[in-house]
Formats: C-alpha cells, sequence, structure tokens
C-alpha cells in the first residue's frame, strides 16, 4: 500500500493550471508506461458532485511512460469558468486494465484564485 503525498494546489483564474511531479521509488523513476490516471475535485470527501475532473483519458493528465512523470493541464478559457473556491482533491493511478490495480498518489487541499485582470 502507497501513503499519498500530500500536496495543496492553487488555481489562477485566467491562467492556466499545468503542475507536475516526477514520481521516484528509492530515487528511481517509476516507469508509467501503460498506465491511466484520474484526479477528482469534491468541495468536500463525500461530496457526490465532482467540481473538476482530469483524466489521461480526457487530456487533462498526461504520463510520461518510463521518466515517471505526471502532469495536469487545464487551460486558461476553462480556469476562467471555474465558480467554486476551493475542496479537496486526490490523484490515483491505475497501472493496468485491472480495476483493482490502483494506488492513490497524491491528495490535498485545491483553492481557487480570483482573477483581477479581465
Amino acid at each position: 500500500m502507497l501513503t499519498p503525498a500530500k500536496r495543496n494546489l492553487i488555481i489562477y483564474k485566467g491562467a492556466k493550471f499545468d503542475p507536475g511531479w516526477t514520481w521516484k521509488a528509492g530515487g528511481v523513476p517509476v516507469d508509467l508506461t501503460g498506465a491511466t490516471a484520474r484526479m477528482q475535485v469534491r468541495a468536500e470527501v463525500d461530496s457526490p458532485d465532482v467540481l473538476l475532473e482530469l483524466t489521461t483519458e480526457n487530456g487533462g493528465i498526461v504520463l510520461g511512460g518510463a521518466t515517471g512523470t505526471v502532469d495536469f493541464w487545464v487551460g486558461a478559457t476553462e480556469t476562467t469558468g471555474i465558480t467554486w473556491e476551493g475542496g479537496v482533491w486526490a490523484l490515483e493511478i491505475q497501472y493496468s486494465a485491472d480495476p483493482d490495480d490502483v494506488d492513490r498518489l497524491m491528495e490535498g487541499g485545491i483553492s481557487v484564485s480570483a482573477e483581477v485582470p479581465r
């Protein structure tokens, strides 16, 4: 079992949101070749409503294969339309087609900073 890393994120409305990380185990990048990923934001952990969803399938997450990189992508047009102020998020990696082969890589709080120039 993997203990998720804790990260708090900020989305700046009107600007791209593109944080990225390299996942390493013992100092060596984890090979994510063939893996998929999903990240969701909710107001609270138990909330039924998803405020933002990024996946490898929708282009919101790009995995770097053998380099172990995990990159999020939300364009400025989409961040401008965000109406919520914050919540919680988590990122899960699925290593194979087996739906049980999943680790939660990261989780934390997320906030949205209002756009001043508009």
